[in-house]
């Protein structure tokens, strides 16, 4: 298979501002260090005050990858805002990495299942304590 050359768009969003430089700085190391990636060319901007009093920020990256599998992974990780394939032209994938990659997402969207359900029952239990507290009723232990 012929490497597979991309582009993304890495978004950083917070305060102050030199922390969210930092952030992207940060991200960009940590690509240029992953193993089965080479990065090719990095256009990062200086970050701009946004209307809420947050910083925003962004790189494009340019790199190459051997195999699909790995650009998923580099997808997942780094969740950039934009991704463009811009080598080769057409592609053939085999079924059994198809297979692989949407197993790859099946996972991943089980597993953020869980937490967003976590996340949803904690958030029942709080608002049923604070509507306790509110009305000035006594825990009840169990």
């Amino acid at each position: 298979m012929k490497p597979i050359v991309t582009r993304i768009t890495v978004e950083v969003l917070g305060s102050p501002k030199e922390h969210v430089e930092k952030a992207l700085v940060d991200v960009i190391t940590k690509i240029k260090s992953e193993k089965q990636v080479e990065v090719q060319k990095v256009n990062a901007y200086e970050a701009k005050e946004m209307d809420n009093k947050l910083w925003s920020t962004f790189a494009d990256i340019e790199f190459e990858t051997k195999n699909i599998k790995k650009l998923m992974d580099v997808c997942y990780d780094f969740m950039p805002s934009n991704i463009e394939i811009l080598e080769p032209i057409g592609m053939e994938i085999e079924t059994i990495d198809v297979q692989d990659l949407l197993n790859d997402v099946l996972t991943r969207l089980h597993k953020y299942n869980m937490v967003l359900r976590k996340l949803q029952t904690e958030n029942i239990y709080m608002m049923k304590e604070l509507e306790r507290i509110r009305d000035g009723k006594p825990k009840v232990v169990q």
